[in-house]
């Protein structure tokens, strides 16, 4: 018997749709990378974009533990000397919520052109609606 392995043509992928009110944001971007990558699927294949699509609703009431809010911080470089620029988690998620969870999912995913691909599935927004309601997404329990 040969091992089964996943074409890119016969893939299925599915919408579902998470809550992020109160949960802790490292353990739900496991979930989250994990979904978009394909592992609860029994047809996963490490070397083939089999993942579902990732709605998340309700990023600006995502929770964080200790005391990162204040002592975590993102940096980014604009490219001119000394042009080094940080902003707090806290700051982070007042101004941009998605982009933290982005962020954190990102880091998740493989690095590489197959990551690229996985991250475009994950769709996320601040508030209770969304743009996806005729996908029919399916809420998965978490």
């Amino acid at each position: 018997m040969k091992t089964f392995m996943l074409k890119k043509n016969i893939a299925r992928q599915n919408w579902h749709i998470f809550d992020a009110k109160n949960k802790i944001l490292g353990r739900f971007s496991t979930k989250l990378a994990s979904i978009l990558k394909g592992k609860n699927d029994i047809t996963y294949t490490p070397h083939v974009d089999s993942g579902n699509y990732v709605i998340v609703i309700n990023s600006k009431k995502i929770k964080i533990t200790g005391k990162k809010l204040k002592n975590k911080f993102y940096y980014h470089h604009t490219g001119y000397s000394g042009g080094i620029k940080k902003i707090s988690l806290e700051n982070m998620i007042k101004n941009n919520s998605e982009l933290v969870i982005y962020k954190s999912v990102k880091g998740m995913l493989p690095k590489g052109s197959l990551g690229r691909v996985m991250i475009k599935k994950l769709k996320i927004f601040s508030g209770e609606s969304h743009n996806h309601e005729a996908q029919k997404p399916k809420k998965l329990l978490t």
